[in-house]
């Protein structure tokens, strides 16, 4: 079997770490997965949205 990259989701562990533009607190910023440790964080993502198809 090939080896994974840490960076890769895998169901029943932790989601690899990650930066992002992110809209949040009524502005654009940059956020990481990391700033978040210890926390509850739901992640979910439309990748269609924003597009014009």
């Amino acid at each position: 079997m090939a080896e994974l990259s840490p960076n890769i989701a895998r169901i029943g562990h932790a989601a690899p770490d990650f930066e992002a533009v992110a809209y949040a607190e009524g502005d654009f910023k940059t956020i990481k997965l990391s700033d978040y440790r210890g926390r509850w964080v739901i992640l979910f993502f439309y990748p269609a949205d924003f597009t014009f198809v």
